[in-house]
């Protein structure tokens, strides 16, 4: 419950999410801090952050919730094999490659069950520190990642999508030249828009999308029915191009390559479940000479 009201900073929402009614939780939090001889939250009307000591006891309670967690699951694949439950939180550009991860994986382990969630880079390290994940699979060179483990799966190259016949899918495209195309892309929480934004700056060239959407179905479905054309990674473009519909073509100084990958909990021991996703992912890795 104290790691819930420091993630929702609100007593009613941490109650709502821990499924117990407000007086409830306040109560657990006044006996957590009876038990500890501190105050771990600042109290007024509402919710007014967390002390010096609340910060701390933050540290610890991930610590030892993530570590009963671990326990718990360990002893049950020690009963039982390998079973459970693996959350994921995954970037929209790398949500196709996740079935790369999990088909082996649940064929070897049937026992074990996947959620997946589309998330940005930011909210899956957040997810990840407050224990509402169990990895993720986002970018590990571009932005900081913290203090957790991570497995490089693939360089994530990219591609001007756009519909059969457009005039710039002869061949190979500049960066440079896109300043007067007309794009839809990412919206800028997302990595992916803020490493083409760099590469675009990098080119000399400012775009204004003409439509900008937090899902990658969203992109390609205004560049099947409009003249738009959208800059997606290779192996998120893929799938959308079996068909005649939409064609591809590499974009070119740069040729730019950002890394992909797994990133999990800095925690040992690992739960076997955990362990064997690492595993499994270490075996897709593409990236040597990257």
């Amino acid at each position: 419950m104290f790691i819930a009201l420091a993630r929702e900073e609100h007593f009613g929402r941490a109650a709502i999410s821990q499924g117990v009614t407000q007086p409830t939780l306040s109560a657990a939090i006044k006996q957590l801090e009876d038990q500890l001889g501190v105050m771990l939250v600042w109290r007024g009307s509402r919710y007014r952050g967390l002390t010096p000591e609340g910060q701390r006891a933050l540290d610890w309670a991930r610590r030892i919730v993530g570590d009963a967690r671990s326990l718990k699951q360990e002893m049950r694949v020690a009963r039982e094999g390998l079973s459970g439950d693996l959350r994921l939180a995954v970037i929209p550009t790398a949500l196709t490659v996740v079935s790369d991860l999990t088909a082996g994986y649940g064929e070897a382990h049937p026992n074990v069950r996947f959620s997946v969630q589309s998330k940005t880079s930011v909210e899956i390290l957040q997810m990840l520190e407050n224990l509402e994940i169990d990895a993720g699979l986002t970018y590990l060179d571009n932005e900081p990642l913290g203090r957790v483990t991570t497995v490089p799966i693939y360089a994530e190259r990219y591609v001007l999508v756009a519909r059969a016949g457009h005039p710039l899918l002869s061949g190979p495209v500049r960066w440079a030249e896109l300043e007067q195309v007309p794009l839809c892309l990412l919206t800028p929480d997302m990595q992916n828009r803020r490493i083409i934004n760099q590469h675009l700056l990098e080119a000399g060239v400012e775009v204004t999308p003409r439509i900008e959407a937090s899902s990658v179905v969203v992109l390609v479905s205004h560049v099947v029915r409009s003249n738009l054309a959208t800059i997606l990674p290779v192996r998120a473009a893929e799938i959308f191009l079996k068909g005649d519909d939409l064609q591809s073509v590499p974009l070119i100084s740069p040729d730019a390559s950002h890394i992909v990958g797994l990133v999990a909990p800095h925690r040992e021991p690992l739960t076997p479940v955990l362990a064997t996703l690492l595993d499994r992912a270490r075996t897709l890795s593409d990236v040597s000479g990257v």
